[in-house]
């Protein structure tokens, strides 16, 4: 029997990027039915107002017109009828990026925020969708990869009817239509698989076999989801990109192709697969801590305006930091490796003077204005709370290990957090993580949470680390592309403070640092540096041309500023020690060692 709600879409025009679709009601509102589009998608916090990609709209019954109008930017209301309603809409799909919409001569790719309007009063209705494929001579080869669950079986990754219990289930289950490469796994009996886009030859048994071991240990930690019966990674690979969405069955991901694992690497982890397992760790454990334990402010998800919460921190920066600590719990990193990449977390938050301004907590509340909608000062005046979230994360769980001898762990609390909101679906109020932390320690935490989320100060890493047999060293950065997480064999003696970007070969001023030698000179983003005491500034060369300047010498900067030509003189200041890295002591046996070491492991 089908579903009294259904939809078809269709890559109908791929050269113009335009996806016909439809949505079939047999039951419309006798009074005139509405209509929505989503302005956000969930997980990534702004308004984006997916309904400016309609280029066309209309309704119809029986097939005669009917009137349809549009009562704001994303709603609609269709006279009144008494037979089924069909709503027809043409969708310009041109954005390749996880939270949107694409469509081409090469692939589709669509988020159902983008593409499915939603019927007012009937979004708890079972749902249809006829995925069809594009007229030839387009789509020869194409394949359809979703964690949506394909109606009475059929082929697998072919067109077709596939079923969800909701619209708000639809919309969480994004599709890749195209040439892709495939691979499948399973982990503790569920069905996984990663469904790959973009020219590539990466070694797929290792890939499977690392992401086997990686979403295991996760499960370790926490139980699988009671309904999650399946899981798929979709993952674009093109020259260059980086980010993921998570979704409740599924991830979108977008890497450079050059971070796949390759059969030449010889088991080698290169930076670049290192980071891509980060990725995919990352939005994995989102599976717990987002799509199914997650914000009363989100329970339900009101997608047509903002929805503020102060527990971005918890949602995000927790996740991050089990990302990459997962990494080596499952053996896929050692010791080393992991240190290092903690050593680039705290060094991206050390750099932002805007640490010391916002707090986390202000960071999670104003996301949709700030976070998302960053600038050239951004650095100087917010806080990621995935960076500094993930560093709480870290410094929570030594500060319980510490007080209670390893009897609790940050382990320990989101376990019961997970059987208090996951798995009974209860919305997770804005103080509700800090009394089970405090509930689970047996002690208080409140001015610990007080400086950590609500304050702006430093956190304890330091000393709490070096209690746990790692050291904390600083130095100052040895050039644009030093990320951290090491220490460095040339470092510069001085401070310029601001960030060059490349535009035709030439240099162009992006961020300029609060307190700086480039602020205080005057330079500000969008000039276009020229030269420095008279000599033409490369863009490639910058940090040597630094290297021959010592603290408290002066230089003349040329600039255009717009059309016109300017002389600024700067004066050097010592670098900031705003580059970290991690090393780990010397112990006086293998049993204090481990002792010391066990929040590295499960």
């Amino acid at each position: 029997m089908a579903a009294p709600v259904r939809y078809r879409i269709k890559p109908s025009r791929p050269t113009a990027h335009v996806f016909e679709v439809s949505l079939t009601l047999d039951n419309p509102d006798p009074a005139g039915q509405e209509l929505r589009l989503p302005n956000w998608i969930p997980g990534s916090y702004m308004i984006r107002d997916y309904a400016r990609n309609i280029i066309g709209i209309r309704a119809e019954s029986d097939g005669l017109d009917v009137p349809l109008d549009k009562l704001d930017k994303s709603r609609w209301r269709a006279a009144p009828v008494t037979r089924p309603l069909t709503i027809v809409a043409e969708i310009y799909a041109f954005d390749e990026s996880v939270r949107g919409a694409h469509l081409d001569t090469t692939h589709a790719f669509f988020n159902g925020v983008c593409v499915f309007l939603e019927p007012v009063g009937q979004g708890d209705e079972p749902v249809e969708v006829e995925i069809e494929a594009p007229d030839k001579p387009w789509g020869r080869h194409w394949r359809v990869a979703t964690s949506m669950e394909r109606k009475g079986g059929g082929q697998p990754y072919s067109f077709g009817t596939y079923v969800a219990s909701s619209y708000d289930e639809l919309i969480d289950h994004p599709v890749e239509i195209g040439e892709l490469c495939i691979g499948e796994f399973n982990v503790r009996g569920i069905p996984h698989a990663i469904a790959i886009r973009g020219r590539q030859s990466a070694d797929m048994a290792r890939l499977c076999h690392d992401l086997e071991r990686l979403c295991d240990t996760h499960m370790a930690m926490l139980p699988p989801p009671a309904d999650l019966d399946r899981y798929v990674f979709l993952l674009h690979t093109p020259a260059n990109g980086y980010g993921g969405l998570e979704h409740g069955w599924s991830s979108s991901m977008v890497t450079s192709r050059n971070s796949l694992p390759q059969k030449r690497d010889d088991g080698e982890v290169r930076d670049e697969y290192r980071n891509l397992l980060g990725l995919i760790s990352h939005e994995y454990f989102h599976l717990w801590n987002v799509k199914r334990m997650k914000p009363a402010a989100f329970r339900p998800y009101e997608l047509q305006a903002e929805r503020h919460t102060r527990l971005l921190w918890v949602f995000e920066g927790i996740t991050s930091y089990y990302d990459d600590l997962t990494l080596l719990r499952s053996g896929l990193i050692d010791v080393r490796s992991y240190l290092e990449l903690v050593g680039q977390t705290m060094t991206r938050v050390r750099r932002g003077s805007g640490r010391l301004k916002q707090s986390v907590a202000e960071s999670s509340f104003d996301a949709w204005t700030k976070f998302y909608k960053q600038d050239a000062n951004s650095g100087n005046a917010i806080v990621s709370y995935y960076g500094k979230g993930a560093l709480i994360a870290m410094a929570l769980d030594l500060k319980l290990r510490d007080e209670t001898d390893g009897a609790v762990t940050l382990d320990t609390v989101m376990a019961a957090c997970w059987e208090r909101f996951g798995e009974t679906g209860v919305g997770l109020e804005e103080h509700e993580f800090e009394a089970v932390a405090a509930e689970i320690a047996g002690f208080s935490l409140e001015d610990f949470f007080e400086n950590a989320v609500r304050g702006t100060g430093e956190l304890p890493l330091d000393a709490l680390l070096k209690r746990h047999g790692i050291r904390v060293s600083y130095r100052a950065a040895s050039g644009r592309s030093d990320k951290g997480g090491k220490p460095a064999d040339k470092e510069p003696d001085v401070w310029f403070g601001a960030t060059l970007n490349t535009s035709g070969g030439r240099a162009i001023v992006g961020a300029v640092g609060n307190d700086s030698p480039a602020e205080h000179a005057g330079l500000q983003p969008g000039d276009e540096l020229l030269a420095i005491d008279g000599l033409k500034v490369s863009p490639a060369r910058f940090d040597e041309q630094l290297r021959r300047y010592r603290v408290r010498d002066k230089a003349e900067l040329t600039i255009f500023r717009g059309d016109e030509l300017f002389q600024l003189p700067l004066v050097f200041t010592p670098a900031p020690l705003d580059t970290v890295y991690l090393e780990l002591l010397g112990e006086p046996d293998e049993d204090a060692r481990r002792k010391r070491l066990a929040f590295l492991n499960a």
